[in-house]
């Protein structure tokens, strides 16, 4: 029997992930919406392209949750991008009850389920999820460091005019502009970036992914980038369906690591078929774990106010 994802949004992220999952053949895919005929349109359309990628998926859609049942995976992209005259806290509350919603009815019908949650803003949705699931924390993860990192690789493969193949980066804490890009750990062919690249215009690339998201937004004005965090999500999903052990940086709730207690931040994590296996904590510097430290504040202060 293959394996089940569940994507909660067929908007562009969700219906993207479905497209890299079913192009891989990870899984049978069912995209749930809350619009009528969207996932079933976008469903219907990515079905009649298997015939010619040559891939044995079913892909379904529908807007009722009872399609998701028996699910391996759901990945949870349903929320609300920020619009004008609103603010934070309206936006947070707004995708808080809609996560809330959208995850009480996902374990329902999947109580075995690993969850992966790409909602923003992206920690404070995945300890929404935490709370509401009611699941340990090895199997509610959330998507931020592998789009960070594979952003920061792209910037280096290019800055060295390298493959991106010989480039690995390493992120850490917060999805947003307190993430905390660690250059001493990140490489290319296995040796240091501090070594290839000049400080002052390393800094600028840590800048750069930092913002990542925001300049994409810049570009489109009326959307947001979905093709990178769709790519990042499948990352994820094969490493737990493929029980690939496979270590990528993701949203792991925290009970004491890196000093950090109750709060999803992102860390090296080892994913497998138990969904994260193991949080690698690894040395940091007095002013890496200050960042860090300071990434987990701006993330309690969210929490705070949704009251998770």
């Amino acid at each position: 029997m293959r394996k089940k994802v569940s994507i909660v949004g067929a908007g562009n992220v969700g219906a993207t992930t479905a497209h890299w999952i079913a192009a891989k053949e990870l899984a049978d895919v069912v995209l749930v919406d809350v619009v009528e005929g969207v996932p079933q349109g976008k469903a219907l359309d990515l079905l009649e392209a298997m015939p010619i990628e040559k891939r044995d998926v079913a892909i379904a859609g529908a807007n009722d949750y009872a399609a998701t049942a028996n699910s391996d995976i759901v990945v949870v992209t349903a929320g609300i991008p920020r619009k004008p005259g609103m603010s934070r806290d309206d936006l947070l509350n707004t995708n808080f009850k809609i996560m809330s919603d959208v995850v009480e009815k996902v374990v329902a019908q999947s109580p075995e389920c690993i969850l992966i949650v790409v909602s923003n803003p992206l920690d404070a949705m995945a300890q929404a999820a935490y709370r509401q699931a009611g699941f340990n924390r090895e199997r509610v993860i959330g998507m931020a460091g592998v789009l960070d990192s594979a952003r920061f690789r792209s910037f280096i493969a290019a800055e060295l005019n390298v493959s991106v193949e010989n480039v690995s980066a390493f992120v850490l804490g917060g999805h947003g502009d307190t993430m905390v890009p660690l250059a001493r750990y990140s490489t290319v062919a296995g040796i240091p970036i501090t070594e290839l690249i000049a400080p002052e215009r390393l800094e600028q690339l840590v800048q750069r992914t930092r913002d990542g998201g925001a300049e994409i937004v810049k570009y489109l004005k009326t959307g947001s980038a979905y093709y990178a965090p769709s790519a990042a999500v499948t990352e994820m999903a094969e490493a737990i369906l493929k029980d690939k052990k496979k270590i990528l940086p993701c949203a792991a709730y925290l009970e004491g690591e890196y000093g950090i207690e109750g709060y999803f931040i992102g860390v090296p994590c080892k994913l497998g078929a138990a969904g994260i296996e193991q949080i690698i904590e690894i040395k940091l510097t007095q002013e890496e774990d200050a960042a860090l430290k300071r990434s987990a504040a701006a993330v309690k202060e969210l929490c705070s106010v949704i009251g998770v």
